[in-house]
């Protein structure tokens, strides 16, 4: 599936850059920027309901070891 990408004068002197330093065309800089930014939101939301999820279930102790 294609879509058009417009850029500015900045965005594209950093992905011509990028993509001159690394080997790899525009299109698969581009491609791996927006899955590395996927993996990386999706790994904070897990860990975020891991951790309301730990929270929930230990917080009646927490409040007990803080109150010693």
């Amino acid at each position: 599936m294609a879509f058009t990408l417009r850029t500015d004068d900045e965005l594209e002197a950093a992905l011509a850059e990028l993509a001159e330093a690394q080997g790899l065309s525009k299109q698969e800089v581009v491609r791996r920027a927006v899955l590395d930014l996927h993996r990386r939101t999706q790994h904070r939301s897990r860990v975020a309901a891991a951790s309301a999820a730990s929270r929930e279930r230990w917080d009646e102790v927490l409040d007990r070891l803080g109150s010693v």
